[in-house]
């Protein structure tokens, strides 16, 4: 027997919010059935405090995993779910070491979350990014990877934190657009297909930017919507709940990284 139409609504009225509050316990979130760790943690807490939501106890269980924390990134994302807390993680910060380069952590992409999390760019950084920028005007995990539009995305919030505004950002914004696919959503490669994942990204590098972000990207994370609040990963598949509805919360609140508390 199906919900009554009152029943219905009532179950449609669960919000994202609600559904990341529930797969927390003493400020540790983890996905159903699953165990909890301090990524998804800060992927939570950035979730809920850009909606304006609380994360009781997240800080304290964040603060209490930070030595087992190992790369540049995680180091980073912790850092930021911290901050967004209200805290100061200059330890963790500390840890974000600048190369003479200007690269921070493994990747270009840790070079990114490092601007982020410390919430400034050295000149050397700014130069490292603005070099590794491809023809096409995306950015890679890897040097020398191939340019997708999360990480074109996550580079155009770097160079907003680095107060880089003119070509660089137009090229980046013109190479994110060409990923929105007919259904509104955007991919994260070529011929891969939509994801709210990929989607959540595109609208906050767009925002970084100062660009307004399409209103069918927003449709399309409509379309997505659970009724027990959450979000798909796809039309086609519904993975990784917490993470996704995490992420897309912040691009719902059209706030790039880093959250100010």
């Amino acid at each position: 027997m199906g919900l009554t139409p009152f029943l219905a609504a009532l179950v449609l009225a669960v919000s994202p919010v609600s559904f990341l509050q529930a797969h927390a316990s003493d400020g540790a979130f983890s996905e159903p059935g699953g165990t909890a760790d301090a990524a998804l943690s800060s992927w939570a807490v950035l979730g809920l405090r850009a909606a304006g939501a609380d994360a009781p106890g997240s800080l304290v269980y964040l603060q209490s995993q930070e030595q087992s924390l190992r790369t540049s990134n995680d180091v980073a994302l912790v850092a930021l779910a911290e901050q967004a807390l209200g805290a100061r993680p200059d330890a963790l910060r500390a840890r974000l070491v600048v190369r003479p380069s200007g690269q921070i952590g493994e990747t270009l992409n840790s070079t990114f979350w490092g601007v982020l999390a410390l919430g400034r760019s050295s000149a050397a950084t700014t130069r490292f990014v603005l070099a590794r920028q491809a023809k096409s005007g995306g950015w890679s995990w890897y040097l020398n990877g191939q340019p997708d539009s999360n990480d074109t995305a996550a580079a155009i919030e770097a160079l907003r934190v680095a107060g880089v505004r003119g070509k660089p950002v137009t090229r980046a914004v013109a190479f994110l657009r060409s990923f929105q696919r007919r259904d509104g959503g955007f991919e994260l490669t070529r011929g891969r297909g939509s994801d709210a994942q990929s989607t959540a990204w595109a609208i906050q590098g767009l925002v970084a930017a100062g660009v307004k972000p399409p209103a069918r990207a927003f449709a399309y994370l409509a379309r997505l919507r659970r009724p027990d609040g959450s979000y798909r990963y796809s039309a086609k598949y519904a993975t990784t709940p917490v993470w996704v509805t995490a992420q897309v919360l912040a691009a719902l609140a059209k706030k790039p990284f880093p959250l100010t508390p």
